[in-house]
């Protein structure tokens, strides 16, 4: 006799009202990708509304919140001492942010991060050159760090999203799995988040006139805190913030038309 892993993730309720939806969806039908961003709000929004409901589900606020903690240490240590490669800044940040836990929480925080590190390149091509500069001890510019930040948050919760959407794919509905339905969501939901997430590049005076601080730090005697430091601080600061806006938990914004609140 068999046996088998029962799911653990988002299942019952609102959440059988998307994976019904999923199920129902056509490839190749007319509208198709704009039944698919629908689909992709009505996950986002049974997210948000299970943690309005029970702030502990998932273990995914607070495990949010630590990465998000760890995350904001990190981008101090890159602003610093940066990685030469793609490769050595993914392990270095999946080493430090993404912790080692078991849950469905825990990978989507590491896969969030791997995410992040590949939108961050295609958003600034110069961190090619960033790299190649670090191999000589030099950090990462605070304006690509603070697009990191964003970005994680939002890839998090599409990570997290893309977890539930494969497995109700390949329980009720195998034959989408070609279709990659969850990559798309997953797309979708990051691409409607990210601009939710406060950058700590833009959110504090301090960090406003950090350029000006980090040309002149180096040769002020008795400067009185590293500039990359107030910067990793103003990001720690914010996390509650962040994670509060992408989880639904902080609804003074809107993201797509299915009315799904972030």
């Amino acid at each position: 006799m068999g046996t088998s892993t029962r799911w653990k993730g988002p299942n019952g309720g609102r959440w059988s009202s998307a994976a019904r939806r999923l199920a129902r969806w056509d490839d190749e039908s007319r509208n198709a990708d704009q039944r698919l961003e629908e689909i992709a709000a009505d996950h986002l929004r049974a997210l948000h509304e299970t943690l309005r409901d029970d702030r502990s589900a998932f273990g995914l606020y607070d495990t949010a919140c630590a990465a998000g903690e760890r995350l904001a240490g990190a981008l101090g240590s890159l602003a610093v001492d940066g990685a030469q490669s793609e490769g050595e800044l993914l392990a270095r940040l999946v080493s430090e942010v993404g912790g080692g836990g078991g849950t469905l929480a825990d990978a989507a925080v590491r896969r969030g991060v791997a995410e992040a590190v590949r939108d961050v390149r295609g958003r600034h091509p110069e961190l090619d050159d960033a790299m190649e500069a670090a191999s000589a001890g030099g950090g990462f510019a605070w304006d690509i760090l603070c697009d990191l930040y964003q970005v994680f948050f939002a890839d998090m919760v599409g990570e997290f999203l893309r977890s539930v959407v494969a497995e109700h794919v390949k329980l009720a509905v195998p034959v989408l799995v070609a279709t990659d339905p969850e990559g798309r969501i997953a797309d979708w939901v990051a691409e409607r988040l990210v601009d939710l997430v406060p950058n700590p590049c833009e959110e504090s005076v301090e960090a406003a006139e950090l350029a000006e601080a980090v040309d002149t730090a180096q040769s002020v005697v008795g400067a009185a805190e590293d500039p990359s430091a107030v910067l990793s601080k103003v990001a720690e600061g914010l996390v509650p913030k962040a994670v509060g806006r992408v989880l639904g938990l902080i609804t003074d914004e809107v993201v797509g038309e299915g009315g799904a609140a972030a």
